[in-house]
């Protein structure tokens, strides 16, 4: 499977670069150039980042609860007024977001790159398989994630300083003694290709078109229906102790009002650190039929009213989607981003025999309260939170050594790509593991 990756990302290199003629701004738009059958809009990366950092923060700040607690309701406000700022004025433009007339958003660019890459009609990224009987008892068959990221003006800003020269990206712009800046907001809407019929909750779908591969597993594209299931948020604030970050989740809930739309989005709960000191593994809970709230984490708050379907959870309890990976966090996967990407995501996407034991200190390490702009390996640099970053530096570099880029630096980005190879492919293990929340990278060396 994993040498014809390797062709498919080839095939792809030709595909998106196709596309990026087309392309008006610096960064390609997309990689997987839709058939001639579709005669819809396509999709076209917002990539005008800022050039000043805009002043202030967003409204919701002032909603910030004091003190923090594992009580969602007491972050019910400040949850549902991040979900207004990540809607308003895109959904009405179809997620268009250099049309939205309310505020500016903008993409990270190098994810139209690889067999994960970009596809043209929303812009949607490969992102995980859907296990068996992950999103509730009656779903019988697997199925696929795809997904979109934007950010706010002040993340963008920080986007542009990192992608300032297109040829040589630079991110200590994110890493110690740098960050993201306050006030950025990171929004990302997951669809799922799946059986609907299967999943409940799924009822009176919001359904987008994509070019998607017909399988996970698939390299063969075709236009689908997928349908949403769940919407994420990342706010950066530095009042927020040990991290510096606030991740959210909604979950899509059709049974709730008996009609399509996205105020289906029902919040899973919020999280600012990973609770470090909780190394338990009772609330763990792979194939729900309840939700399992661990009441002794004291930096995730999860709805506990009946409008959140049954749901896994991460790792004990964690936050995390009905997507996402069932022992991780939103946290855990994010704190791993960095350049180049020494670890992996989880402990558990290893070769078997270095997968450390669950909740012992080498486990724990995925679970830690990592402050903004720390790397997760100190020998890299830090991309702050955003594996979007991260991801799209590793398809620069591997751009730039294997599919003649090499010649436009004189070999230093080479360099660096085989290196990342070479520490990656140590750690690694051809093997299926429970990967949710796939890095490109990590893919195309397998």
């Amino acid at each position: 499977m994993y040498a014809k990756q390797r062709r498919i990302l080839v095939a792809a290199a030709a595909t998106w670069l196709a596309a990026g003629a087309a392309s008006a701004g610096t960064f390609p738009d997309f990689g997987y150039q839709p058939p001639a059958s579709y005669t819809g809009p396509l999709f076209h990366l917002s990539q005008n980042y800022p050039q000043k950092l805009p002043a202030g923060t967003p409204a919701f700040f002032k909603q910030l609860p004091s003190p923090f607690s594992n009580d969602f309701e007491t972050w019910r406000t400040y949850v549902d007024s991040v979900k207004h700022y990540c809607l308003e004025g895109n959904v009405e433009t179809d997620w268009n977001v250099q049309k939205n007339p309310i505020r500016h958003w903008y993409h990270m660019p190098w994810q139209h790159y690889g067999p994960l890459g970009r596809e043209g009609i929303h812009g949607l990224t490969k992102e995980a398989e859907i296990q068996v009987k992950q999103l509730a008892p009656t779903q019988v068959t697997t199925g696929q994630t795809y997904a979109v990221g934007i950010y706010n003006d002040i993340g963008a800003y920080t986007i542009g300083q990192v992608w300032k020269n297109p040829q040589d990206p630079n991110p200590a712009f994110t890493s110690k003694p740098n960050s993201f800046h306050d006030g950025t907001v990171v929004c990302k809407a997951l669809f799922a290709d799946i059986d609907l019929k299967q999943v409940p909750f799924l009822a009176n779908p919001v359904l987008w078109q994509g070019y998607v591969t017909d399988t996970f597993e698939s390299a063969n594209r075709s236009i689908k229906q997928v349908a949403l299931i769940q919407l994420d948020f990342a706010v950066r604030d530095s009042r927020v102790p040990g991290t510096g970050w606030i991740f959210g989740t909604f979950q899509y809930n059709g049974q709730l009002t008996g009609k399509p739309g996205w105020d289906n989005l029902v919040p899973v709960g919020v999280m600012w650190g990973n609770d470090p000191e909780d190394t338990g593994d009772s609330y763990t809970n792979k194939q729900p039929t309840v939700t399992k709230i661990n009441p002794d984490l004291k930096q995730t708050a999860i709805n506990a009213k009946p409008e959140l379907p049954p749901t896994h959870l991460g790792w004990n309890g964690r936050l995390d989607g009905p997507v996402d990976n069932p022992v991780s966090s939103c946290m855990s996967c994010h704190l791993t981003a960095e350049s180049p990407q020494l670890s992996p995501m989880n402990p558990t996407f290893q070769a078997p025999d270095k997968v450390p034991p669950v909740g012992s200190p080498a486990w724990m390490r995925w679970f830690q309260n990592q402050p903004a702009g720390v790397p997760f390996d100190a020998a890299a640099l830090s991309t702050d939170y955003s594996l979007q970053l991260a991801g799209g530096l590793a398809n620069f570099y591997d751009w730039k050594c294997n599919q003649g880029g090499v010649f436009a630096d004189g070999g230093n980005a080479c360099q660096k790509a085989t290196s990342l190879k070479l520490k990656l492919r140590k750690s690694m293990a051809p093997v299926k593991v429970y990967k949710i929340e796939r890095d490109p990278v990590l893919e195309q060396l397998q």
